[in-house]
Order: structure tokens, then C-alpha cells, then sequence
């Protein structure tokens, strides 16, 4: 990152009040520190409500990341995770401005905001790397497509009430035949998501593993279970009766996928820099989002 920074994206939902309200405060205050904001050129948000000296320029989208020396996120996780998508081949770090409900990734306050843009601004805030996976969907007629995702590539039924049968391999070697709604490769940062919510266990975020967590399986033998970060992961859809999936990447669609295809998942050669305030601890953020210890007590 080009210190100090001179050039920031700003991205959001900002039709939403709570959002809009932060960014406008965020455009204001940037102006003060003489930072250019780039924003897209279809984003809905209101120059007019900030500072009117603030040099706010609208570019394409896809040029966000190219064209930033930092990108911040207002919103919830979601929102940073379409942020990453926008910076995850530039080397660009990240910062989430929390605004939406859970926020394990975003984890910076509205309160405490201008401090830690501040912070960022100066290099001052501390790095966090974190790993990405690549997924290839390769299709039977020979078409190709492919995605980063910082959390998860998730295999799931689409449109339909039946379930879906598919196989997986890691490194080459046959694992299971499963029949259910679907199955979820996480990374160790996509563990507290939808992976949790299969059974899946958390994982130190820097942990070299991901998690494959079944979703809804037919045999309650069928568990989620931890492998190598570095190994190749694939899936094949089965042939079964109105069988429809489809592949996401971080909840963003990849394609659809029919029996005979393949997904494959593997360790991407890009990262993703969060930023995250000083004296940040993991475990603190467990505590805080899943309501664990006594009380507000810390030890």
C-alpha cells in the first residue's frame, strides 16, 4: 500500500440510511485530509450530502481496485466480501466500517471510524493476510468458469425439493458419494459462516485448512470434516431425477452445474489484506459476536 494514501474506494448499499449516513460522514472527513474518493459510477449515493470540497470520482466499477491505494466497506460482511471480489487481484487492503448486523469481518464501529481511517491512512493499523480459494467449474460441454471467494464455494440444490447426489475427492483420492442439499468449502475466515451453520467447526483464521461441511445430508453419518488448504478438492454431480445446482463463491452465482460436471477448489496465489484496529484479537471478536464468557468481563 502507497503510504500515505492519497486515493481511497468507498463501497456500500448506500440506499440504505445507516450506510448512507456513514459514508457521508466518511466523504466529509476525507476531504479534510485532502484523499481523492472513488466510488462507482452506478452507486447510489449523494455528493451533495458531503463536504463540497471532497474530489469524489465515479469510475467504472472493475477499475475500483486498480485505480485505489485503500478500500473501505461500509456495511456488514456481505459488503466487504463484494469489496474483496474488487481488489482481490491488486494487492489492495481492505477495511470494513461495521453497519450491518453480525460483522465478523467488518469490525471496525461507526464511533470509532475516523480514527482508524486515520489509522489506514497512515499505515498505522495492522495487516492482516488472509488466503483466498480459487473454484473452476468445468462443464461437461467444455465451458470454463472461475471465481476467487475469501469465505466459501458452496455446491447447493437450486429450484427444487430433491435432493442432490455428488461425490468428492481431496487430492486425487475418492472421499464420499453424499446425498443432500448440498455441500460447503470453507476457508478457515469462512468458517464462522455458512459452514457453522452445517456443524462445522471454527477455525484460527490462520490455520492452513478448510472445512467441507455437508448441508442438510441424508445420512447423519455424513459430517463435516477438515483437510489441507493446499489440497485440490473436487466435486461431481451425479445424475438423479430434476437434479438443478448451482455454484457460489462467496454468495455471488458461478454457474449452474449439471451432472457430469465438475468443481474444482484449490489454494488461489492471491490474498487479501484486512485491516484491522490496534489491539485486535480473535478471540475477543468470538466472544463479542457468538456471546461467549461471563458477562463483559475480560481475562
Amino acid at each position: 500500500m502507497a503510504l500515505p494514501v492519497r486515493t481511497c474506494a468507498l463501497v456500500g448499499r448506500f440506499t440504505d440510511s445507516r450506510v448512507a449516513e456513514s459514508a457521508h460522514a466518511l466523504l466529509a472527513h476525507l476531504a479534510t485530509r485532502q484523499v481523492t474518493v472513488l466510488v462507482s459510477d452506478a452507486a447510489a449515493i449523494d455528493h451533495a450530502a458531503a463536504a463540497a470540497e471532497t474530489a469524489l470520482l465515479r469510475v467504472p466499477e472493475e477499475e475500483l481496485g486498480r485505480r485505489a491505494d485503500l478500500m473501505i466497506a461500509v456495511g456488514g460482511d456481505g459488503t466487504l466480501l463484494y469489496a474483496a471480489g474488487l481488489v482481490a487481484r491488486h494487492g489492495v487492503p481492505l477495511l470494513g466500517i461495521n453497519r450491518g448486523r453480525l460483522g465478523f469481518l467488518t469490525d471496525v464501529m461507526p464511533q470509532d471510524m475516523f480514527g482508524c481511517v486515520d489509522a489506514a491512512l497512515e499505515g498505522r493499523l495492522e495487516a492482516d493476510q488472509r488466503p483466498l480459494l480459487a473454484a473452476c467449474l468445468r462443464q461437461a460441454g467444455g465451458a470454463v468458469a472461475r471465481a476467487l471467494a475469501l469465505t466459501d464455494v458452496v455446491l447447493q440444490k437450486l429450484a427444487t425439493g430433491r435432493m442432490l447426489d455428488f461425490e468428492t475427492r481431496v487430492g486425487g483420492r475418492y472421499v464420499n458419494t453424499h446425498a443432500g442439499d448440498g455441500i460447503v468449502v470453507a476457508s478457515a475466515t469462512g468458517s464462522t459462516a455458512y459452514a457453522l451453520s452445517c456443524g462445522g467447526p471454527i477455525i484460527e483464521p490462520h490455520l492452513d485448512a478448510l472445512v467441507m461441511a455437508p448441508i442438510c445430508p441424508h445420512t447423519l453419518s455424513d459430517r463435516p470434516i477438515v483437510v489441507s488448504a493446499r489440497a485440490r478438492i473436487e466435486i461431481e454431480l451425479l445424475p438423479r431425477p430434476d437434479t438443478r445446482a448451482q455454484v457460489t463463491c462467496d454468495g455471488a452465482i458461478l454457474g449452474e452445474i449439471s451432472p457430469g460436471d465438475r468443481l474444482q477448489i484449490e489454494p488461489a496465489g492471491e490474498r487479501i489484506t484486512l485491516l484491522h484496529p490496534a489491539g485486535y484479537d480473535y478471540y475477543r471478536l468470538l466472544r463479542s459476536k457468538l456471546h461467549w464468557g461471563r458477562g463483559d468481563a475480560e481475562r
